[in-house]
């Protein structure tokens, strides 16, 4: 039988272990330590910080995967400069992910394309990277997946399920009317997580329209008094990206058909 070497069982140990940022290092780091020995702490130290560094990234990547984002998009991909009506710190303030930790509510409110999903997404991002569990949904899609727990009696099992993300975004509330019964559901859940976990929401209706959302008036101040009572809103007035991305390719082709390119 042959014998393993030290340096073979340290990089099977290694292995074992799941560490293989540090395993992958192993042998560049011992080729390095030949020209300048370092002190044992701070070899340790070095492999160590590199591993925690991979770790923190593999499970960021896994949380991003199961949040089910639309897309991935951060706060560096968002034109600030097209949207003067948003407080650039306040957003920034906002990804310390602070609101998390006091959970606590954020509310981005306005028109279509003015960049409210990229905001809510790029938080999301954000707390994926410090390993909060996150999870995006529409309100369409979030009342049927309750609609159908319901039916099949597990409902309470559901709410738990959705009460257990840190944060939960919720996409396009206003968009779709919510039936009473849809109506009752999406107030089970905001009321259980209320004062327990972080929401965001994004939605093209003013607050004091959202009864023509929800089933009554009833029903949707009592939503709200839920979201708002911890809460940052985010009102955005400006123009929408759509129109923003085709008048730039409507210019380009003019500057190509006027040979001004």
């Amino acid at each position: 039988m042959i014998k393993m070497s030290n340096y073979t069982k340290l990089l099977k140990n290694l292995e074992d272990l799941k560490l293989d940022k540090m395993r992958s290092m192993l042998p560049e780091y011992l080729e390095d330590i030949k020209k300048k020995p370092p002190h044992i702490v701070d070899s340790l130290l070095k492999l160590t910080e590199e591993e925690i560094k991979y770790q923190t990234i593999r499970a960021s990547e896994a949380l991003i995967r199961a949040a089910a984002f639309p897309f991935k998009k951060t706060l560096e991909d968002f034109d600030f400069d097209f949207q003067p009506s948003i407080n650039k710190n306040e957003i920034y303030d906002l990804a310390t992910l602070r609101f998390v930790e006091d959970k606590s509510n954020i509310l981005f409110v306005g028109n279509s394309g003015v960049g409210k999903t990229h905001l809510a997404v790029a938080l999301g991002i954000k707390a994926t990277e410090h390993r909060y569990s996150v999870y995006f949904i529409t309100c369409h899609a979030l009342i049927m997946k309750l609609n159908k727990a319901q039916k099949e009696n597990r409902l309470d099992k559901m709410l738990r399920h959705m009460c257990q993300y840190r944060v939960l975004i919720i996409d396009e509330i206003g968009y779709l009317p919510v039936d009473k019964e849809g109506s009752n559901l999406f107030f089970q859940l905001i009321n259980k997580r209320y004062g327990n976990k972080s929401t965001i929401i994004t939605t093209n209706m003013p607050f004091s329209k959202w009864s023509d959302v929800f089933y009554d008036a009833t029903l949707a101040n009592a939503v709200l008094d839920r979201l708002l009572h911890y809460s940052s809103v985010i009102r955005i007035t400006g123009n929408s990206y759509r129109i923003k991305d085709k008048l730039e390719e409507q210019d380009t082709k003019k500057k190509i058909g006027g040979n001004y390119v």
